[in-house]
């Protein structure tokens, strides 16, 4: 999700609802501005030093490689995304899509979303991402639509197979508007033992958690960064 501060995202009425109902991290914020350097932090520890939305061929050490490379399956679904993944136009940007950069292609793992409901419903990825377009994640609708589009796909999510088996989803979004660059981090898996998390964590900690949870080597500053292991407990 885009472009809100903890105390904006959590107004919505569904994502507040659901926070509270599962678990939620208070005291998230993102690491930088603007969006892009985030979605790379999330997914290679690292900002490359890159302080802009512009398009960078970056080496290919990213999480998408490692479970590539661990013979994980995974799936990327980029909402808006009509045709290659550098090219394709609006709603889809490709700042939101950081699996772009890694190369400087898109691997086979990355596809529209059209491939999201259909993909629920059968063999789900172990590791799924997911990018709302440019209206539904918030950037450029408001935060009433960004909020309605999650009630409409986070229970596709949760009526899964696989998340009914030790499933998780996290729900973050990139960057805060405030001066603390303060964001929301939901943790939905069921019974959890803690709902509410005051511990200072960021986007190097999302991807400890998830790098450890596959077993992955934690990539950059992930590989110091704690894992978000309270909200991970299960009841």
């Amino acid at each position: 999700m885009e472009n809100r501060s903890y105390a904006q995202a959590i107004s919505g009425g569904y994502t507040s609802k659901l926070a509270r109902q599962y678990g939620y991290a208070t005291n998230y914020h993102g690491v930088s501005h603007p969006s892009l350097p985030n979605y790379l932090a999330m997914t290679s520890g690292s900002t490359h030093g890159i302080t802009d939305d512009g398009y960078y061929v970056l080496p290919a050490g990213d999480l998408g490689t490692q479970l590539t490379s661990a013979r994980i399956s995974w799936r990327a679904y980029m909402e808006g995304m009509t045709g290659a993944c550098t090219t394709s136009t609006y709603p889809y940007a490709v700042k939101h899509d950081p699996f772009a950069y890694y190369g400087g292609r898109c691997p086979s793992n990355v596809v529209p979303f059209t491939h999201f409901a259909g993909d629920m419903k059968g063999t789900v990825p172990r590791f799924v991402w997911i990018t709302p377009d440019m209206c539904h994640d918030g950037h450029d609708c408001s935060t009433a639509t960004a909020d309605a589009w999650l009630s409409k796909t986070v229970p596709v999510i949760l009526n899964s197979t696989a998340w009914k088996q030790g499933g998780v989803l996290f729900v973050t979004w990139d960057e805060g508007e405030d001066s603390a660059n303060s964001v929301l981090t939901i943790v939905v898996h069921p019974r959890p033992k803690v709902k509410t998390s005051r511990i200072a964590y960021n986007h190097y900690n999302l991807l400890a958690t998830i790098e450890g949870v596959f077993g992955l080597k934690r990539l950059g500053a992930a590989a110091t960064a704690a894992r978000m292991s309270d909200l991970m407990a299960i009841s």
